[in-house]
């Protein structure tokens, strides 16, 4: 019998995913689900096949250079791999998967609730009430802005951004404008293209951010670009922290040009800026686009998927390098 390959779980996925991994691999879990340190990644790229990682594994170049390193392919569990360097990876000749398409309704449904959430100040309010603040109902207390019939600007038309833009077309009879950098479409719900990020936040009531982090879209949302934004408007991001200048939304938030913001993601993840934490008028989110049961099932398993089809020395799933 021929032996399995060895594949390294680097975070503790869900069971029937690890039950998996270890039926079809040698599979080494992690069942703390403590990140693994950079001398424990150095050695599972030594002594593994296959290395299973996730978005909190920095897989540098020099991880992925390690002296003597026996993997093959880093199956990444998340549909972005900034996590991963790329062009490190792709001269060492190591294959590179992520798990798009089966995040693609939750994170959605993620950002539609951190739109309803800064456009009618929930946190705000709900944590006002959880102090003992609330002394009964006024007639203009609190007032937040309805979303039905104001637009909402998409940066990044791909399957997350799509599934949001139907979402509030569809359900909530939104305007949609968008920026994506290649053409996309059609769609089933009314969406105009706009030529250009600075013309999508001038004229969106809420923007919402659909793009891979790092390279060129790292800081994109630039203290100018959210100078340009409507004054009153509201930003939510579930794609990647460093997409926004943090701190030019901190102040953004404090001067009023921004009526509040959504947040799922951050640059320095598990750090939040203090500046932002003091903020009212913003939800913070512990990045929990994809957090179901369902769906963390679902990408493990498509990550698995990758690794039997490598292995297997069949086309991947989804293959990034």
């Amino acid at each position: 019998m021929a032996e399995r390959p060895r594949v390294v779980v680097t975070r503790k996925l869900p069971e029937a995913v690890e039950a998996r991994v270890a039926a079809l691999f040698d599979a080494e879990l992690n069942p703390e689900d403590e990140p693994l340190p950079r001398a424990a990644l150095a050695q599972a790229m030594r002594e593994a096949d296959g290395l299973l990682c996730a978005v909190t594994d920095a897989m540098d170049a020099g991880l992925v250079g390690t002296d003597g390193r026996r993997v093959r392919i880093v199956a990444n569990f998340g549909v972005g791999v900034n996590n991963i360097d790329l062009k490190a990876a792709e001269a060492a000749g190591v294959a590179v998967t992520n798990t798009p398409g089966v995040l693609t309704d939750a994170t959605a449904d993620i950002a539609i609730a951190l739109m309803l959430a800064a456009t009618r100040r929930m946190s705000e309010t709900e944590a006002i009430l959880r102090s003992g603040g609330w002394v009964g109902w006024r007639p203009t207390q609190w007032l937040g802005m309805g979303v039905q019939g104001k637009t909402l600007g998409i940066v990044g038309m791909g399957r997350i951004g799509a599934a949001v833009a139907r979402r509030a077309a569809l359900g909530f009879g939104m305007r949609i404008v968008y920026f994506n950098r290649s053409p996309v479409g059609p769609f089933d719900f009314p969406a105009e293209a706009l030529p250009s990020v600075e013309a999508v936040l001038a004229g969106a009531d809420v923007v919402s951010l659909h793009l891979p982090g790092g390279g060129a879209n790292a800081g994109l949302i630039s203290a100018e670009r959210i100078a340009g934004m409507k004054r009153g408007a509201y930003l939510v991001n579930t794609a990647r922290g460093d997409v926004v200048d943090e701190a030019a939304l901190a102040a953004a938030l404090e001067s009023g040009q921004l009526a509040g913001a959504g947040l799922d993601v951050f640059a320095e993840e598990p750090k939040v800026p203090e500046r932002l934490v003091r903020l009212r008028n913003v939800t913070l989110l512990p990045h929990i686009g994809s957090a179901t049961l369902e769906t963390r099932t679902a990408m493990g398993m498509l990550a698995v998927d990758n690794l039997e089809a490598f292995f297997a020395g069949q086309p991947l799933p989804a293959r990034v390098v």
